[in-house]
């Protein structure tokens, strides 16, 4: 495409610059014509410099003839002074197309290669036209023009001095280059955001708030930027902090799982989790990651904290805060330990494999389970990882997923009173499935160690729960037991496995 427009640019020149010289070429013999007809039939002669001159004598021209043809003769060096600036002016727009659209362009650096060519441009214009002047009227002296022309330019240099100031500016900023179209950039005292578009005149960044910040190239030359690359990961900070009871190690794995899949942290670097200081009343933490794309790091930030904040509640760890005494009115009154056991057993109750347990025996299991809050987005278990445990969804829903090429794909949508997880809780198998939380999800966690005193006590219970898993697995469909699960045992093969898993009887 490029080439074509050269193609067509160099044709239009060709048709200007024929027409231009084949118009000079006629107005010179018009020219030449008309001086031997004046020297031949008005009274004219050539002068030493080859210029026409009234003889004198009683042949000699009038005032009127004299003060006509002077005027056509300038007119017709005006128009060849115009001719002559129309070929300059076609023949320079080509040769700086073919010079600053093929060599510089491939160096990706367009606004400087559009400045340097106005400002070439308009030099050689200036010199070609009184090149062109001077040819046509020698006997005009330029040096008295210049010299009155620097008391001009001083007035018009200190009116445009802020121009200037720019232009230059930009100049330099374009050659040193630190910073391009879609880079984030600091400014103290002035903001940030990202570049819109820079010009010979400033630069036009597009705030986080949505605003347009324009900056003169002179005042951006002044100032201290912090310049984020589009194209290079730039890491970023989070703070938090936790109380001193807080277990450092724990904390930190914690954090670590709660980032993994924020999505815009990239997975080429693994995010860095420290201790950044001792605190008056906390440990002050801080988090580094390096955001695949740095303009969204508001938004990174910000579901970052969410998801600490999500895996603090869940795991017991506190955020520090001053302590004081202070006094509050009473509240509603928290349900004591067995209403909640009693709600708990109530969704146990609804689960099909625990439909075999006596009521004390759900009871005891709903003293063991722990109840988790997942945010949105948030994965809760992962394909491949070893458990021993199975979920119960109390509020909220999930989607079951399998990695693929392609991205994560949905093979299932569960929601409150579903459970999952029941093969690792029973057999210890690996999780079959990544399970990831669609909303804000309630689940209740049963553990091996909440189950296992409950079948030491009535073994006869193994049979029934694993003829329920056998039945629950044969009504899957096709896909799902072919991605998701593990070749179906026969009942006595699964019986074993539960057998050998807890340690109960023969196996």
């Amino acid at each position: 495409m490029a080439a074509a427009d050269l193609y067509k640019k160099a044709f239009y020149f060709l048709i200007v610059a024929g027409s231009v010289l084949l118009a000079l070429f006629i107005l010179s013999l018009l020219e030449d014509a008309g001086r031997n007809y004046l020297v031949s039939d008005f009274g004219f002669d050539f002068d030493s410099r080859g210029r026409l001159a009234p003889r004198a004598g009683p042949d000699a021209p009038n005032m009127m003839t004299v003060t006509g043809i002077s005027l056509i003769e300038n007119v017709i060096r005006i128009f060849k002074v115009i001719l002559w600036m129309v070929f300059v002016v076609s023949l320079i727009r080509l040769l700086t197309n073919i010079l600053f659209e093929t060599v510089l362009r491939s160096a990706a650096q367009t606004e400087i290669a559009t400045l340097l060519r106005t400002v070439l441009s308009i030099v050689i214009y200036i010199v070609a036209f009184f090149i062109i002047f001077q040819s046509q009227y020698p006997q005009i002296e330029l040096a008295p023009l210049f010299t009155g022309s620097a008391i001009l330019g001083i007035v018009v240099g200190l009116a445009l001095q802020d121009t200037l100031g720019n232009l230059f500016a930009g100049l330099a900023l374009q050659v040193d280059h630190p910073f391009e179209v879609g880079d984030v950039i600091v400014m103290a005292n002035r903001g940030q955001g990202v570049v819109e578009s820079v010009s010979w005149r400033g630069v036009r960044i597009r705030t986080f708030q949505n605003k347009l910040l324009v900056i003169s190239n002179a005042a951006l030359g002044k100032e201290t930027i912090e310049v984020a690359p589009q194209y290079n990961l730039n890491a970023r900070l989070v703070m938090f902090n936790t109380t001193y009871s807080a277990s450092p190690a724990k904390t930190a794995q914690v954090v670590r799982e709660a980032i993994r899949q924020v999505d815009n942290v990239s997975t080429k670097m693994r995010p860095v989790i420290r201790i950044r200081d001792f605190g008056e009343s906390s440990l002050d933490w801080e988090i580094k990651y390096w955001p695949e794309n740095y303009a969204k790091f508001n938004d990174t930030d910000a579901m970052i904290r969410q998801r600490i904040w999500y895996a603090f509640q869940r795991e017991g760890i506190s955020f520090a805060f001053p302590t004081r005494t202070h006094y509050t009115a009473a509240g509603p009154e928290t349900p004591s330990i067995e209403e909640q056991v009693s709600t708990t057993a109530e969704y146990l109750e609804r689960v099909p494999i625990f439909a075999p347990l006596s009521d004390e025996e759900t009871a005891q299991l709903a003293r063991s389970s722990i109840r988790r809050v997942y945010a949105p987005g948030e994965l809760i278990v992962r394909k491949g990882q070893e458990g021993t445990s199975m979920f119960v969804i109390i509020r909220g829903s999930v989607k079951v997923q399998l990695p693929d090429a392609a991205g994560p794909r949905t093979i299932n949508q569960l929601g409150p009173n579903d459970f999952f997880g029941e093969m690792s809780l029973l057999t210890g198998e690996p999780r079959s499935a990544n399970v990831v939380a669609e909303e804000e999800t309630d689940v209740m966690q049963i553990r091996k160690a909440a189950v296992k005193p409950i079948f030491e006590a009535n073994p006869e219970l193994l049979e029934t729960i694993s003829a329920m898993i056998e039945e629950r697995r044969k009504l899957l469909t096709q896909e799902q037991f072919e991605q998701t699960m593990r070749p179906t045992r026969p009942e006595s093969g699964m019986m074993s496995a539960i057998r050998k898993f807890f340690g109960i009887g023969e196996y």
